[in-house]
């Protein structure tokens, strides 16, 4: 979930990236993984974006990663068989503290090969460089400070000041989402207003995954009361539109833990 929301924020936002990482406010869209050579590797919070001369990977970590090296000088090879002219920036953002060694890693060292990238640690970050530009708020609470409910409290008055609806509503629920990295739902409840996240094409997307995910509890629900009233598997089948083997998986289920 949390770095899901940080590709979100880079693709949609963008520039604001391109002007905090790059220092300009270029415009890039997104380079899929799928337009470079050789297989894909799993990179769950990869994003690619690209200019007409520049690159710029982002890789967003809540956790330390042994395979962030490799996955660097992997893709920053892919990048030059693909665009060979153009410049190419790596940065690796953790967003939670740890004090593990790998969240201070840079490069990539075997015999004969070295490859440096770059290493951003939120919570070594200023907090004004976030307050600053209304589309990176939803960092500010995980950067440099000792008070975060206060951060999160000015957080939520910039977002108020925000004039476009659909972008207001975008970063209050990716603030509220990352906030909870490091604070209390209770906390972030009282501090960002639920009725403007709700509009945010996040706040809906988890809503519907939410609908999703309890129809099927409720179907599965269904086909163990009929499962207990002896109903033939086939007709449970036709009923429900679960396969064969699910409903005997949810027998065997039944039978190491009855019904109490």
């Amino acid at each position: 979930m949390f770095d899901n929301i940080c590709k979100f924020l880079a693709e949609n936002f963008s520039t604001d990236f391109a002007s905090w990482l790059l220092g300009e406010p270029i415009t890039l869209t997104e380079l899929s993984p799928s337009e470079l050579s050789l297989e894909p590797i799993r990179a769950d919070a990869l994003i690619l974006l690209q200019s007409d001369q520049t690159v710029l990977h982002l890789e967003f970590q809540t956790q330390a990663n042994a395979d962030i090296p490799f996955r660097m000088i992997d893709y920053r090879l892919r990048v030059y068989r693909r665009f060979p002219h153009k410049r190419m920036r790596q940065v690796v953002i953790y967003l939670r503290q740890n004090n593990s060694e790998l969240v201070q890693q840079n490069t990539f060292s075997i015999p004969g090969t070295h490859h440096e990238f770059e290493v951003i640690r939120l919570w070594e970050q200023s907090t004004d460089v976030f307050l600053r530009t209304p589309r990176l708020l939803p960092f500010a609470v995980l950067s440099r400070t000792t008070d975060p409910v206060s951060v999160l409290n000015q957080v939520a008055t910039t977002i108020e000041e925000i004039t476009e609806s659909r972008i207001q509503s975008n970063i209050a629920a990716s603030a509220a989402i990352l906030a909870g990295l490091v604070l209390k739902k209770e906390v972030i409840r009282q501090i960002l207003r639920a009725e403007i996240m709700r509009e945010s094409v996040i706040y809906q997307d988890i809503l519907e995954k939410g609908k999703a995910e309890g129809k099927a509890e409720a179907l599965l629900q269904v086909a163990r009361n009929l499962l207990q009233t002896g109903m033939p598997l086939e007709q449970i089948v036709m009923v429900t539109g679960l396969s064969a083997e699910q409903l005997r998986l949810l027998q065997q289920e039944g039978e190491t833990n009855p019904p109490q």
